[in-house]
């Protein structure tokens, strides 16, 4: 590799306790290795008696017989992340770094605004491990409490936008809307190539179109679409409802004009102005988008948020991510789990129309629940309140002589100045943040927040006013003020300033859902009996291969909710979040360390989006040196499904690479593609350790042959939890990585979400990492990232970066080595536990595996019947949840038990797997029979075992205490199996009818 592969940083990895005694593992003690004593599940002796298992006398030998030397980080370099602190330690230097931040009075908007999150939704939910340490429900038997919370959402949707079917969330609005026109493309009937743009449409909305449409070859055009009548030939239109001046006005005729050209008209809503307002679908659109963060989810300096997308009948099978449906279970009760057979729609490797593989879970729930708690009564009494609070607003200047140009709004209001920035800086003084449009315009936005503040209006008044070169008095008790106390109250006709037709007429959130939990007792009982319905890792191991659902500690978490990160709007001006600023810094600066890579891009707020900027950098820098023609990329067959989709949206062509029996790359196969596509290739997309699990020890050779080529390697991060503190991705060979900070650094799943899947290069892919057009700074580490935006907000989800920066402050250099270490003996313990049971399908050399191991189910299956799916329904029975199935070879499980857990839990898992296989050999065997068995029949549920009428030849205790432990600590599912089929066939994605759980 030349100089410019090996990146620029010369500094790196400390010799200092690089290695700690074998004997415990343990140095002098001292407050720094508390936090990863806690964290790491396996003790001394549980240590001693793992390596024992194995036949190695050191946690050393392990590792280094499993990690190939030729990649393992140079121990002479210096680390430039400090040494561990303590949990306490931790707290204080993120309380000074939040010190730094100045949260004031938001009126920016932009579609980000100020809300009130209820109490009882903060602690049961955003702060309850039974909601933020779940998976993606693709076990729904054991998902039901957060699969109904979606399916709540997805009517909440549907209702307020007047919408046939909505998914259950995506990423944010920004990307949802890039969602709509990509969905518009495949399913228009025009042959046009051209989607048009609102041009009044929000900034960073239009910036990311802009980005994903040339990297697909859309031809974009952003108009002024009001009217409709010149409008060109198009498969779609967009449209801001109302727009982002604040203008609201009615968009029914271009959405008509759209039809008669065959397209499909996407309409972005703002949900809150929809409790007032004509919806979507009224109106005729095909499709809705937008964010539900005003429904009680912080800004959080610009997310996690949940975004929305809502379609008419007949599109249904065209939305992108999740869907969740209503089946029926074994026994015939309605049942919930994702619909449509697929985890997430569209991912279809190279035939690809979406990347979307994760959603806003946690936020969505808070944000159907935020309309549970308040009701269809009390979203009205929001919307008036804001909508007054801004009449009130343009009343007030409009008396004081400043111009507002906005005739007909909801919340915000365009405003003509003198000098927009001193206008801005007064209202800095006065503690408001306004949003500058140019010199001479600054908009006002108001928010359920804004909206109870009875000074406002004569501050913003006294703060316009001065404007002028005679300012006006601003009266002290004039009946404009008086009104302010009755906001709340008055009828949204009463001071509606938009159009009569646009006046809402039709009713939303009728379900009784959204009419029982309004007392706060009825609340905190409906949040709880949900969780309860649910297996999270509050209850026991979620052993997903490839997933890493680790620790996800109480201290990292605590500063989630802290006001001086929760309360910033993403658009503040740079010196009221030097604080967060500093922290991205600092956080860009550690996972570059970790990783060998110069610089690091947060913005990803998903793993996908990570991989689709990777991918756009190395196109951008293709382009730059005029190799336009580089458009292939060679991926292995065992790869992600996201890693052919992101290219696919990157504007690649992807090459397959054949994997050998291993599951390692099969070098002959990719010399073979390098020299077919050589003037072609872009770039070779590879996860290591691989998917299979397994450290090649080819992946030097794989990376010199792609450079040689001309082509960039993107490493795919997903399995970084076998590497860290050992290896790193640009010091053999890498130029551009995603990673998971959900998964390789502690932030939770959330049931699906929130994620965040930051970009880390080379220096000379930085020029075309992800930028953003609204960004406080574009200095990262001293370089600059200026390509275009990937996600809506300039640092993706940046309210949960301190999860990570307190996992690596408080792990330091020699505790995320610790953690890899635990982490491969864990693994290597399962599958050398369970070999003699279950062939382990890969491994490397010395019959060694690395965080993860796949056990083959197959011989199994040929042998007595039972499938993949008997099993992991079975382990619900024993208390677990199922590993990843049928992934990456179907009819196997992916098994990963991370750092976290201890030996008493890997046990119980192992003792589970073993109980089923001997179970299974039952059957074979003719001493149970086929079709009716405790694996076929699983999971039991209470209701199951209770009935009178027990007609199964395997006994209730067998069913659900196949281990004595259970008998004081079941987790009982709540329905039996679901019938997956019959949910496809019968589609229904709304709240059922009360009268369904009869």
């Amino acid at each position: 590799m030349d100089a410019d592969h090996r990146g620029a940083r010369a500094s790196r990895r400390p010799a200092r306790c690089r290695r700690l005694c074998e004997a415990g593992e343990r140095v002098t003690p001292h407050l720094g290795d508390v936090f990863a004593d806690r964290h790491i599940g396996i003790d001394d002796a549980a240590r001693q008696q793992m390596l024992s298992t194995l036949g190695f006398q050191s946690i050393d030998d392990l590792v280094s017989s499993a990690i190939p030397t030729g990649i393992r980080v140079d121990e002479s370099l210096d680390s430039l992340i400090p040494d561990a602190a303590s949990e306490r330690e931790a707290l204080a230097e993120l309380r000074a770094l939040a010190d730094r931040n100045t949260v004031r009075t938001s009126l920016i908007g932009q579609g980000y605004y100020d809300t009130i999150t209820p109490a009882v939704i903060t602690r049961n939910v955003l702060e309850n491990p039974s909601w933020y340490t779940a998976y993606t429900p693709y076990q729904p038997e054991i998902s039901q409490g957060r699969l109904e919370a979606l399916i709540n959402f997805q009517t909440m949707i549907t209702d307020l936008t007047g919408l046939d079917t909505a998914n259950a969330s995506m990423l944010d609005e920004g990307t949802a809307v890039v969602e709509g026109m990509l969905l518009a493309r495949r399913a228009s009937k025009s042959k046009s190539n051209v989607f048009v743009a609102d041009a009044d449409a929000f900034p960073q909305t239009l910036a990311l179109l802009e980005t994903r449409a040339e990297a697909v070859g859309i031809d974009l055009v952003i108009a002024d679409v009001r009217g409709g009548t010149d409008v060109p030939e198009h498969f779609g239109v967009f449209v801001q409802y109302p727009a982002a001046s604040g203008e609201l006005w009615n968009p029914a005729s271009v959405i008509a004009a759209s039809h008669e050209q065959k397209g499909i008209a996407v309409v972005a809503a703002d949900l809150l102005a929809l409790a007032l307002v004509t919806s979507p679908g009224e109106l005729g659109a095909d499709v809705a988008i937008g964010t539900t963060q005003r429904f009680g989810v912080p800004m959080g300096f610009g997310g996690p948020h949940a975004g929305y997308m809502a379609v008419r009948k007949g599109l249904e099978r065209q939305l992108p991510g999740r869907l969740v449906g209503v089946s029926k279970d074994a026994a015939g009760q309605p049942a919930y789990r994702l619909s449509l057979q697929t985890r997430e729609q569209h991912i279809r490797r190279e035939k690809a129309t979406s990347n979307i593989c994760t959603a806003q879970v946690l936020l969505a729930v808070m944000a159907a629940m935020y309309a549970v708690y308040h009701g269809p009564q009390g979203i009205r009494s929001i919307a008036q309140a804001v909508h007054a609070k801004a009449v009130l607003a343009q009343r007030a200047l409009l008396e004081h002589g400043v111009r507002v140009t906005t005739e007909h709004y909801f919340d915000t209001l365009t405003v003509s100045v003198r000098d927009a920035d001193a206008v801005v800086a007064r209202a800095s003084g006065h503690g408001l943040l306004l949003h500058k449009v140019d010199a001479e315009t600054v908009r006002v936005s108001f928010d359920e927040v804004t909206a109870q503040d009875d000074q406002l209006v004569g501050v913003i008044a006294e703060v316009f006013s001065s404007d002028h070169s005679d300012p006006l008095p601003v009266p002290e008790q004039s009946g404009i003020w008086q009104i302010a106390e009755t906001a709340r109250a008055i009828a949204p006709t009463a001071l509606a300033q938009f159009p009569d037709e646009l006046a809402r007429q039709s009713e939303y959130l009728t379900h009784p859902v959204f009419n029982t939990h309004h007392s706060e007792t009825a609340m905190m009982r409906y949040l709880k009996r949900l969780a309860d319905r649910d297996y999270a890792l509050d209850r026991g191991m979620i052993p997903l291969g490839s997933c890493t659902m680790k620790l996800n500690a109480a201290t990292e978490m605590e500063a989630v909710t802290w006001p001086e990160f929760a309360g910033l709007h993403p658009f503040a001006p740079a010196a009221d979040v030097a604080g967060s600023l500093e922290l991205i810094a600092q956080l860009e600066t550690w996972l570059a360390d970790v990783t060998g890579y110069d610089t690091v891009s947060l913005q990803p707020n998903a793993g996908s989006q990570g991989e689709l900027a990777g991918l756009l950098a190395i196109r951008g820098y293709h382009r730059a040196n005029g190799d336009e023609q580089r458009t292939v990329c060679l991926i292995p067959s065992s790869a992600h499904g996201t890693n052919a989709a992101s290219a696919v949206l990157a504007g690649m062509k992807v090459v397959v690479i054949a994997c050998d029996e291993n599951g390692n790359v099969e070098l002959a196969d990719l010399r073979a593609k390098i020299s077919a596509h050589a003037d072609e290739l872009a770039a070779l997309m590879i996860t290591y350790p691989s998917t299979h699990g397994v450290y090649e020890h080819d992946v030097v050779h794989i990376t010199e042959a792609v450079h040689e080529a001309g082509g960039q390697v993107y490493i795919d991060g997903a399995n970084l939890n076998a590497l860290l503190g050992y290896a790193r991705f640009g010091d053999f060979g890498g130029d551009v990585s995603h990673l998971n900070l959900h998964k390789t650094f502690c932030i939770p799943h959330g049931g699906g979400g929130p994620g965040v899947g930051p970009v880390a290069a080379k220096s000379h892919l930085a020029p075309y990492l992800p930028g953003h057009p609204m960004a406080q700074s574009n200095d990262h580490a001293g370089l600059t990232h200026d390509g275009g935006p990937v996600s809506a907000a300039p640092y993706g989800s940046p309210s949960i970066l301190p999860i990570t920066w307190a996992y690596m402050r408080m792990m330091g250099t020699t505790g995320l080595a610790r953690a890899t270490r635990a982490a491969v003996l864990s693994a290597n313990y399962i599958a050398a536990r369970l070999r003699d049971h279950f062939p382990v399908l890969y491994t490397g050399d010395n019959g060694l595996v690395a965080h993860e191991c796949i056990l083959d189910l197959r011989p199994l299956t040929k042998q007595t019947g039972i499938t993949v799916d008997d099993v992991a329904k079975r382990l619900i029975d024993y208390g677990f949840h199922a590993p990843t199935m049928s992934f990456p070879v179907s009819g196997t499980l992916m098994v990963e038990p991370t750092e976290s857990e201890d030996i008493a839990e890997l046990d119980r898992f192992i003792d589970a797997m073993i109980g089923i296989k001997a179970e299974a050999d039952a059957v074979a065997a003719g001493e149970s029979p086929a079709d009716d068995n405790v694996l076929v029949g699983a999971p039991h549920t209470a209701e199951a075992i209770a009935t009178a009428d027990w007609t199964h030849p395997y006994s209730r205790e067998q069913a659900v205490y196949p281990v004595r432990s259970l008998v004081r600590s079941k987790y009982w599912p709540p329905v039996r199996r679901i019938d997956q089929a019959y949910g496809d066939r019968n589609l229904m994605c709304e709240c059922p009818p009360i009268e369904a759980f009869a």
